[in-house]
């Protein structure tokens, strides 16, 4: 088959990696996106100066981005300039104490020897612990589709033979952490990286544990110019190279017939043929709302209803006309009392009382994200999937004034006098936007062992040509997981044609 139509629906991340990918391979690609912006929820807002990042707020792995934009043809440094940051997070707990984290070995030493002594060689253990979970596992479960059996059985390596006892554990990353750190502080602080996937740490499998490696032992970088300067780049580089990309396009229906994917309709009642059609929309949305339900023969209504979305979050952009000197570019304020904070999320579905509050201030390494002597606070908690139990219209002002108290209680003094922009983004909200899934932000929790099997899959398997991209499937959120899964669909494309 010469040169192939390939439609793909939604140009976040995922989408953008995809269709690079398969541009580069010679296949004619259209790129169709719901919102004027591309991006999915690596978004943006911009008011009265302020410019505020409404996803993803650090790069890690940029090895990944960095062989994107060579497929591609171009360089990644000519479009984006990364720049470290340090602290990498500065974490702040209710009883007063501080750290201010660091990818640099001497100076987390130097903060860990300071807040907690006796935990500095448990540091060390557990990085090495992470260390080795990271390099048995990522090219058979990240850099490829495990589901591939062909691949995994060629990725599978003695290194990763002597991992999977450890892989297996029914051990959670709260169980784990606890072996390496006494300190309830540190406990508190690693336990933290189970909600870079939308978990719980008291649920979630101890694997996820290698999350903080990535992050302390290669790095994590902020894009100059803000987060969406990745988006930007990517799009420009789509457009020079030959996709076809459509904003404003919304997409109703993707058709079927006999068991194979024909192209997609528009809500404006236009049809787009195509022999390939790769979703980057949500992929629990996709099949409840894209597809029709004879043609799903896995993935019906009932079993989507059972499944557990992962944890969305409660968003507050605030500008303010005066500068918090206390703040870094990235910011934790824990909660007095983790476990019930994710029993609230996840098993009670409400909104936590007592919520960590994640601050990201851009302006404090980049002054040009808010107006001279302002800050742009991008404020976040974990909150819970959408449900029947409750509106949150209702509750959202009244949520908003809790959060800004607690910043204020931890030191952030006038926070609330000093506002002069301000946008709440709710899961409501966040549900209509970016069509997710009950609000979710990976689509999957991965609180169970199997979870990583119910994720639906890089390709189909009830739908011939049906591929899927994004955070909501293999291999998971955050930006260079999402930019894998593009090039692992866009191999499994390739692969599947050939035949």
């Amino acid at each position: 088959m010469k040169n192939p139509h390939v439609v793909i629906v939604g140009a976040g991340l995922g989408g953008l990696a995809v269709a690079l990918r398969l541009r580069a391979r010679g296949f004619s690609v259209t790129l169709l996106e719901k919102n004027d912006r591309v991006g999915g929820k690596l978004n943006l807002v911009e008011r009265d100066g302020y410019r505020f990042d409404t996803g993803p707020s650090l790069m890690t792995m940029p090895d990944v981005l960095r062989d994107l934009f060579a497929v591609a043809g171009e360089r990644m440094e000519d479009h984006l300039t990364l720049e470290s940051l340090e602290p990498l997070c500065r974490y702040d707990w209710p009883d007063g104490t501080h750290l201010d984290a660091s990818s640099t070995l001497p100076r987390m030493v130097a903060e860990l020897e300071r807040v907690a002594p006796r935990d500095v060689a448990g540091y060390f253990r557990f990085l090495s612990y992470g260390a080795d979970l990271y390099t048995a596992t990522a090219e058979t479960f990240l850099f490829n589709d495990f589901r591939d059996l062909r691949k995994l059985w060629k990725s599978i390596t003695p290194h990763l033979l002597r991992q999977l006892p450890r892989m297996a554990t029914t051990k959670t990353v709260a169980d784990k952490v606890q072996e390496f750190f006494t300190s309830p502080h540190l406990q508190q602080l690693f336990n933290r990286f189970a909600t870079y996937n939308g978990s719980s740490p008291y649920r979630a499998q101890a694997t996820f544990c290698l999350i903080p490696y990535v992050e302390f032992g290669i790095g994590g970088w902020y894009v100059k110019g803000g987060m969406y300067r990745i988006a930007e780049a990517l799009e420009a580089v789509a457009r020079k190279n030959g996709v076809q990309l459509r904003t404003g396009a919304s997409v109703a229906e993707i058709l079927v017939a006999n068991g194979k994917t024909g192209g997609v309709r528009l809500e404006s009642g236009e049809t787009i043929a195509a022999e390939v059609v790769i979703a980057n929309a949500d992929s629990l949305y996709t099949y409840s709302s894209l597809i029709g339900r004879e043609n799903r023969k896995i993935f019906t209504d009932r079993k989507i209803a059972r499944i557990e979305p992962s944890c969305s979050g409660f968003i507050v952009l605030l500008g303010t006309r005066k500068k918090f000197d206390r703040l870094a570019h990235h910011n934790i304020f824990f909660s007095r009392d983790y476990p019930k904070e994710f029993t609230d999320i996840f098993d009670r579905l409400q909104p936590a009382q007592d919520p960590t509050i994640y601050v990201c201030s851009t302006s404090r390494s980049d002054p040009e994200m808010a107006p001279p002597g302002c800050e742009n606070l991008f404020v976040m908690v974990n909150a819970p999937a959408t449900s029947p139990a409750f509106d949150w219209d209702d509750i959202a002002a009244d949520y908003r004034n809790l959060i800004v108290k607690r910043l204020e209680e931890f030191g952030l003094d006038g926070l609330s006098d000093s506002v002069e922009v301000e946008e709440i983004i709710t899961p409501k909200r966040f549900t209509g936007w970016f069509n997710a899934w009950r609000g979710s932000i990976y689509g999957l929790s991965s609180n169970s062992l199997t979870s990583a099997f119910l994720r639906p899959p890089i390709r189909a398997r009830d739908i011939r040509g049906l591929y899927f991209a994004g955070g909501s499937t293999h291999p998971g959120g955050g930006i260079p997981l999402v930019l894998l899964s593009g090039k692992i669909a866009a191999e499994a494309v390739e692969t599947d044609l050939k035949q």
